[in-house]
């Protein structure tokens, strides 16, 4: 059974609801502007008070508003229980259920006020309260309540009535202006205003002409306050003018021709409606071939013979003096090929081929030609129309270019030759062609659709309510097209004319006033306009300056059902707003949050009555001018409960049947108890008894069949249950009946009931469903709250299925709500509604959260993540988590920070060092317990090389391999890597790789081949990857020579020789690439040598990580192809201009590539090469230079070999033994230093004599007054004034040292390019150097290098 406390119309039980309504604000409990006035939207249940007045005297809108309260609240009653009476019965089965009621008590006077209110505040506007107390004091700017439409026309018969209404105190005065001209009502005797009212009235009884009166009036309401005004008036005098008379002759007309009627009416106002009949005054039959026009014309796409039997007369109807003017009648001449007009051709397949009428394609009657345009406005509707003539008679259909037809406002007329769109707007436009289409073609006709608007609000201006010394603003937007101008007026009057005023302030469509005084009361017009209309609206703006008052009366007694929710409203009104606040019992602190909440306009609401929730409530409303305080006295009673329903019954007819009813309720409340039979009230004949727990039914008759409803109801809510009663014959037996019903699963548990409410459990109880004939064995209780999973249950608890009530343990600060599961053995019933909402109080979080973990996402980081906490672990509001962490095995002071989520990332963190974490869970209720401490590690990074990698080849057949442990993991080793391939020579092996476990630091490997050698590789690894590797290789065997060790800080030296140079895939294993490094040899004269360089193998200890592309010579190292498309073993073999280029690859046949090189200065060639090409020779490359080289894809570049440097060989080749260790040139050497040790005596003599040494020779050019030199080349190495040489400097010792000398052994030979070898010696070659510039005369130039200054000695 279904239990659910009666409502209200718009809330629960004892909840003060108003009227439905549509307003978003008042369904939230605030007023549209709850700073002008409170509680504008105020909710009652009729039946929660208990004073009873008469309100006859409320207003008539206030009566219906709460007479549609109660119908709406019947209404819903009569849809529940329809609902109810709906559903399949059979017997056996019973069900009780819930109906909503209301209370049928009037209302209190003071709801007439709020019920008002609460209809301002749905249309947005402020007014003052309607207590007539209010209304008599304060002042108020005149508001245009009613005024006649803006085109407004009348019927010439009758007198001409104006209207214009308005509202103020004082109450307002009117006077009107006719075309913006001042109307003296007082000079025409025909003209009166109506009292308290601007209505103009206009009485023609004694004489007089309407169409005198006819203009624009405009009405003018005003007071002490301001000045309101009404819409420009356009009076127009409805016109219907008679036809004009004409003779017509016949219309002579070619059978199968187009024709067209026009009606052309007199110009009427408002416009006629136009029909087409016979002079007989029958209707002209309309078709797809014959119909009007929108003009009134009437169409023949074509003229068939039986179009003469009628004639046609076009007919005006007028709708003010409701006359038909008629037309004189056309008569129409056919002229045919076949002059009898057999009937039964009318139906031919092929009607007009039996006539012998041509066949044509369509052409279009109306609009003519291919092209036409048309402009409507936004919000009216668009009509378009094609008319077109054809035999046979045209198809008409209808598009859009660029969409589809908008469906939901698009609608097909006149035979579809018309197509309406309803309320056009923006989006209508466009493009819109009709398609005539017949037999013998089509054609179309293009309609361009223009959408313009006259004005229309954005934001229309409110009335604007402020106090003293308040802020405020009118706006005042609309839109139209083209884009409407806005004008300011204010009483009537353009702004701009008005005096100055400081506190307001202009802004385009937008008045601002700041810091408002009593003087600032007036009414503001804002008028927009376009070419196509306007829009004016009026807005006053008023200060007032009142004090709190009350709305609703004193002492209030509002009685509510237990456990539903309740709102205690306080209506108030002041100026400035005043402030709010509810009191319980006349002490404690404010009452807001947990329990209760206020809303914005001051209605407290109780989200679940308890017991002790009774007392009396106090709101207090304050401002600077004052306060006014009321008290609601709040009853709770118990709900109504059928505690014992009625059995579903079988029995025999003319037996005695009792359907028990038995009802709890609260003994304050009158309790009424009445039966309905197939949901209508059951008549209590002779042979039923109604007790007040039972229902009696003496000698049971078949009609006595059917489902029998208790109904227990109070004035404040109802319950009711249902039970079918089965009336068998004689011979059938009600056991027998039983027995035959199926099992099935059981039907839902009912009447959900939450009692013994504590903090940390409630009682919960139930009502079984109907077990259908197979016993419940177990019920599970489901949970849902609505903070963290809102629509989600959980199973909180399973109990046997003897039990309708438990008592279930709840968590803190937990929304819950619960329903019940039946199980059978069938299987399990459909879940029981819902029952109320019960909220626990909040505590402090009584455990932390689990899974608390530290990892590493970055070798820089440590995320900290835990599993959260869900809401029956919460325990209050705002949970949080205060997350701590400092390095473990330190004494640092921890690091904490407060998150909400599940994860915290903290950062800059050493690479892999254990932390401790700690998360506690904190919510507004206070801190968890102290939380466990947690190791967590920050990010893991590569580990080092292996340290002491050490190769040892005990005998021909093994090698034995050690190592240590990485010096620095950087994290948790996984394991090693170790890889190793055979070489002899230039030959080289596959490469296997071997995995090893993390704690293993030997290997023993079998040699399968005692001549070669191996190269072993060695990497550990971690979670992030293999770290840097070690590279060793086998010892050498006894017959093989001793290889040379490249230093270890040198870089391999490429070999300049022809030589090769090999590649690997670079989606294969990294492995370790080693460089061959051969000194290379100086010669002293250029030679040429076309023998090539062996190769000679450097065993390095080198790691793989990063290293830039490799550079090896003489050296090819193939691999196994891959198993997808790759490019590998790209071999160079190099010369001084050009390289020889092989590669592998598995692409198919015919596959193009791209070899691709760069030399030392950055200059990128490729060269195209086609599979079948290879080997593929670069000729244009420059000896001595280094270049780097890849192999690529011409269709996929990604695909590419790994990049290789090569170097091309210099222009000769010298093999030849060191020269720095030959003996002559030894002997060369010193002869050479000899000879320069002779020279330098003679350099130094010569200056010592103060001679000149010619050092170079130049144009004699005159020397300046500061400069010693001579421009010739010569210097005068004289004693004057003991004076050091110019550009030499002194040393500490006195002697003098050259700073920049001008003939320094830098000039000899090739800029100072002379080599000396390691042991000393001097590599180089003199050559003679010479000035650029000759010096004329007869001097000759004499040699600057030493040996010819030598030769020129001698």
């Amino acid at each position: 059974m279904r239990r659910l406390a009666a409502r209200g119309a718009a809330g629960d039980a004892g909840e003060v609801a108003a009227p439905a309504t549509d307003s978003t604000d008042c369904a939230q409990g605030r007023s549209p502007r709850p700073r002008r006035l409170i509680d504008l939207c105020a909710i009652w249940d009729p039946g929660a008070f208990l004073p009873a007045a008469s309100w006859e005297s409320a207003p008539g809108i206030t009566r219906r508003r709460l007479n549609e309260a109660e119908t709406l609240s019947s209404v819903r009653e009569a849809q529940l229980e329809r609902l109810e009476a709906a559903r399949p019965r059979r017997p056996g089965s019973r069900e009780r259920g819930p109906v909503l009621r209301m209370a049928r008590q009037q209302p209190p006077p003071w709801v007439h006020a709020a019920v008002l209110l609460c209809l301002l505040c749905l249309s947005g506007a402020i007014e003052i309260p309607m207590d007539p107390s209010i209304q008599n004091e304060l002042s108020q700017p005149p508001t245009i309540t009613k005024q006649s439409v803006k085109d407004h026309i009348v019927d010439p018969r009758d007198n001409i009535l104006i209207e214009c209404e308005a509202k103020g105190n004082p109450a307002p005065s009117f006077h009107w202006t006719r075309n913006s001209r001042y109307f003296n009502i007082a000079k025409d005797p025909r003209v009166s205003m109506r009292r308290r009212s601007g209505t103009l009235v206009i009485d023609f009884r004694s004489g007089g002409r309407p169409e005198e009166y006819e203009g624009e009036y405009q009405c003018f309401a005003r007071n002490k306050y301001g000045t309101a005004l009404s819409n420009r008036i356009r009076l127009q005098v409805s016109k219907s003018p008679l036809w004009p008379k004409e003779n017509l002759d016949p219309v002579v007309v070619q059978e199968g021709a187009p024709l067209t009627l026009q009606c052309n009416p007199p110009p009427g106002l408002p416009s006629p409606v136009i029909f087409w009949m016979s002079s007989s005054m029958e209707p002209i039959t309309q078709d797809k071939r014959v119909s009007q026009g929108h003009n009134g014309d009437l169409y023949f796409s074509n003229v068939m013979l039986q179009d003469m039997q009628t004639d046609y007369s076009c007919n005006a109807r007028f709708h003010f003096t409701h006359t038909i003017q008629q037309k004189n009648a056309f008569t129409l001449k056919v002229l045919t090929n076949n002059p009898y007009n057999d009937s039964s051709l009318r139906n031919h397949p092929d009607m007009y081929s039996a006539r012998g009428v041509a066949e044509r394609t369509p052409s279009f009657m109306y609009p003519q030609g291919t092209a036409s345009s048309q402009m409507v406005l936004r919000g009216m509707d668009l009509l378009l129309e094609c008319i077109a003539s054809g035999v046979p008679t045209p198809d008409i259909a209808w598009y859009k270019k660029g969409g589809d037809l908008p469906s939901d406002k698009a609608k097909f007329e006149n035979f579809n030759k018309a197509l309406r769109i309803t309320n056009v707007s923006e989006e209508d436009s466009g493009e819109y062609f009709c398609l005539a289409s017949n037999k013998m073609g089509s054609t179309r006709h293009t309609i361009s659709v223009r959408v313009k608007a006259a004005p229309y609000w954005l934001d229309e201006p409110k009335n604007l309510i402020l106090a003293p010394g308040e802020d405020g603003r009118l706006v005042c937007r609309a839109n139209g097209n083209p884009k409407p101008t806005v004008q300011w007026m204010i009483n009537g009057e353009p702004l701009q004319s008005a005096p100055p005023n400081p506190n307001r302030e202009v802004a385009g469509d937008t008045i601002i006033f700041r810091d408002t005084q009593i003087s600032s009361r007036a009414v503001y017009q804002c008028n927009t306009s376009n070419e196509h209309g306007y829009l004016l609206a009026n807005a006053f703006v008023s200060v007032l300056d009142v004090p709190p008052r009350m709305l609703s009366p004193r002492n209030q007694l509002i009685r509510v059902i237990l456990y539903n929710r309740t709102r205690l409203d306080c209506p108030f009104f002041g100026s400035p707003i005043p402030t709010l606040r509810w009191f319980k019992n006349g002490q404690g602190s404010n009452l807001d949050g947990g329990n209760y909440h206020v809303y914005e306009n001051g209605s407290l609401e109780i989200k679940m009555i308890r017991k002790e929730d009774q007392g009396i409530y106090t709101c207090v409303a304050t401002n600077i001018l004052g306060k006014a305080e009321n008290q609601v006295r709040l009853e709770v009673k118990d709900p109504t409960r059928i505690f014992r329903m009625p059995e579903d019954q079988v029995a025999k007819r003319g037996t005695t049947v009792q359907l028990e009813c038995r009802v709890k309720h609260d003994p304050s409340l009158k309790l009424t108890v009445s039966w309905l039979k197939d949901d209508e009230p059951l008549y209590i004949g002779n042979r039923m008894k109604r007790e007040d727990d039972s229902l009696t039914i003496f000698g049971v008759a078949e009609r006595d069949q059917g489902s029998y409803t208790c109904v227990a109801s109070t004035e404040l809510d109802q319950d009711l249950a249902k039970a079918y009663l089965t009336v068998l014959a004689d011979q059938a037996t009600p056991t027998n009946h039983l027995a035959a019903l199926p099992k099935g699963r059981p039907d839902r548990p009912r009447d959900l009931e939450l009692t013994d409410l504590a903090e940390r459990s409630v009682r919960l109880t139930w009502i079984p469903g109907d077990d259908n004939n197979s016993p419940i064995t177990d019920y599970v209780v489901q949970f849902e709250e609505d903070q963290f999973q809102p629509g989600v249950w959980h199973d909180h608890s399973k109990f046997p299925g003897s039990v309708n009530s438990a008592v279930l343990q709840l968590s803190p600060y937990v929304n819950y709500q619960f329903r019940v599961i039946a199980i059978n053995e069938v299987g399990s019933s459909h879940p029981s509604l819902p029952s109320e909402r019960y909220r626990t109080s909040g505590a402090p979080p009584e455990s932390n959260p689990a899974d608390v973990k530290g990892e590493g996402t970055r070798k820089n980081n440590m995320e900290i993540t835990w599993t959260p906490m869900n809401a029956t672990s919460a325990f209050g509001p705002n949970l949080r988590y205060i997350v701590k962490w400092r390095r473990r095995e330190t004494r640092e002071s921890w690091n904490n920070v407060t998150v909400w989520g599940s994860r915290y990332v903290v950062g800059q963190t050493p690479v892999y060092v254990p932390y401790e974490i700690r998360v506690q869970a904190e919510n507004d209720f206070g801190k968890g317990p102290e939380p466990d401490t947690v190791i967590g590690y920050s990010g893991e990074d590569l580990p080092s090389a292996p340290r002491r990698f050490r190769v040892r080849q005990p005998n021909l057949e093994t090698i034995n391999l050690e190592w240590d442990h990485p010096e620095h993991p950087n994290g948790i080793l996984i394991g090693y890597t170790l890889k190793y391939l055979a070489f002899n020579g230039t030959k080289l092996g596959k490469q296997i790789v071997e995995n090893f476990s993390p704690n293993q630091t030997k290997f023993t490997m079998q040699r399968a081949d005692p001549v070669s050698r191996y190269r072993f590789t060695l990497s550990a690894r971690t979670q992030v990857g293999s770290g840097e590797a070690v590279t060793e290789e086998s010892p050498a065997p006894p017959n093989e020579a001793t290889p040379t060790a490249a230093p270890p800080t040198w870089p391999p030296t490429t070999v300049g020789a022809t030589g090769a140079v090999s590649s690997t895939d670079a989606t294969a294993p990294a492995a370790t690439t080693e460089a061959t490094t051969v000194p290379t040899i100086p010669s002293v004269a250029p030679t040429t040598v076309a023998t090539t360089t062996a190769a000679t193998t450097t065993t390095t200890a080198a790691t793989t990580a990063e290293r830039p592309p490799t550079t090896a010579s003489g050296t090819k190292m193939p691999e196994s192809a891959p198993d997808r498309q790759s490019i590998w073993n790209v071999t160079v073999l190099p010369n001084s201009k050009w390289a020889n280029i092989t590669w592998k690859h598995n692409f198919g046949p015919g596959t193009d590539f791209v070899v691709e090189y760069i030399d030392s200065n950055h200059t990128k060639k490729t060269v195209p090469v086609k599979a079948q090409a290879q080997p593929i020779q670069l000729t244009d490359l420059y000896p001595g230079m280094t270049y780097t080289l890849r192999v690529y894809s011409r269709d996929n570049e990604g695909i590419s070999s790994t990049i290789i440097t090569f170097m091309t060989s210099t222009a000769y080749t010298n093999n030849q033994a060191d020269i720095a260790t030959q003996g002559w040139f030894i002997g060369l050497m010193c002869a050479i230093a000899l000879l320069v040790l002779i020279l330098l005596i003679v350099c130094f003599i010569k200056r010592s004599r103060g001679g000149k040494y010619p050092v170079r020779e130049k144009k004699d050019v005159p020397l300046g007054p500061e400069d010693p030199k001579e421009e010739d080349g010569s210097f005068d190495y004289s004693d004057e004034d003991n004076k050091p040489l110019q550009g030499s400097q002194t040393s500490l010792d006195g002697t003098i040292k050259q700073q920049e000398s001008d003939d320094s052994l830098v000039d000899y030979g090739e800029g100072g390019e002379g080599q000396f070898n390691e042991d000393g010696s001097f590599i180089g070659q003199y050559t003679v150097k010479k000035d650029k510039e000759e010096t004329e005369g007869n001097e000759s130039s004499e040699a600057t290098s030493p040996v010819n200054a030598i030769y020129s000695l001698a």
